[in-house]
């Protein structure tokens, strides 16, 4: 393959087109709305390549499963087996929990929780950038997703929805250094905003006075501020408290709940905050846009998600 910049007057030009044009996108990014619907174009364009790409790692993952020896399927029966009686038991657990805080809301006259509409989606493709922080799942326009949508797993936040098209979208992950979210210690309410620090495990709390009650090992979760994301999600967990007795703030770090360098399935939360702000977007056109795809969906109540 014959490179692209060499020594030599014509390469110096070819070079300077390229600098000019690169600014010039970046300009129009910037300025012009147009440039985020033929994103979205694009984006649509790649997404059978986009699928290509995913296949091998399916594929594997289906002959390892195919070539198991009998007996290693019967320790992991016997072992899901063992899950199976445990959780059935933490079930029972919860749902004896979530009466009692039924009977105390009622009790303190305070408004009960709703449940949130939820599709469930697929990782199809992670950037290695280090310095960006992002993730395309299967799931787009068709399904209903929209800009600004919290993404979940099975542990805790994951991120938002910052473009879609189609068939797929894009998530901006908590870990991003771009992402903010505005928390509370679940301990004893305080509140603070968590941004990520562009690793791929680490975040930082902002802003906290020296003498604030924070403590390693707290647990911060979503506080409903700001109406973008739902109340009572784990965020992260403290991890390290260093107090500047010089400087007004603490340095407070934290790591992400969500399993994000582990989880392949996520949930997409539609809430009601969007609903309202978005009236285009109801949730009857939403369950009808998922019956007509056959994509599998639900209800998530924000007490059973505090409660584990």
């Amino acid at each position: 393959m014959k490179p692209l910049f060499t020594h030599g007057p014509v390469p110096g030009y070819r070079m300077l087109l390229c600098s000019i044009l690169a600014f010039a996108l970046m300009f129009a990014d910037h300025r012009f709305d147009w440039v985020e619907s033929a994103r979205a174009q694009f984006s649509t364009a790649v997404a059978p390549i986009q699928w290509a790409v995913s296949l091998p790692s399916k594929g594997l993952s289906w002959v390892s499963m195919a070539v198991m020896r009998q007996n290693d399927l019967i320790d992991e029966n016997q072992h899901l087996r063992g899950q199976l009686l445990m959780l059935s038991q933490r079930v029972q657990r919860m749902a004896s929990l979530a009466a009692e805080n039924d009977r105390l809301r009622q009790l303190l006259k305070a408004t009960p929780r709703g449940n949130i509409p939820y599709i469930t989606a697929e990782l199809m493709m992670l950037d290695n950038d280090p310095f960006i922080q992002q993730m395309i799942i299967d799931r787009g326009q068709r399904e209903g997703v929209y800009v600004g949508q919290p993404v979940v797993d099975a542990s805790g936040l994951a991120g938002q929805v910052i473009s879609v098209s189609r068939y797929t979208s894009r998530v901006l992950l908590v870990t991003d250094a771009s992402h903010a979210v505005p928390v509370q210690i679940n301990r004893n309410g305080l509140r603070f905003i968590v941004q990520g620090n562009g690793g791929s495990d680490g975040l930082e709390v902002l802003h906290v006075p020296n003498n604030a009650d924070i403590q390693e090992g707290d647990l911060l979760i979503t506080s409903g501020l700001a109406h973008r994301f739902p109340e009572g999600y784990p965020v992260a967990q403290v991890t390290q408290v260093e107090r500047d007795p010089g400087g007004p703030f603490a340095n407070v770090e934290a790591r992400p709940m969500a399993q994000i360098d582990r989880s392949r399935q996520f949930l997409l939360l539609f809430t009601r905050d969007a609903f309202e702000a978005e009236p285009e977007l109801d949730s009857n056109a939403v369950m009808g846009a998922l019956k007509a795809v056959g994509v599998t969906a639900g209800t998530e109540s924000e007490e059973g998600v505090h409660a584990q």
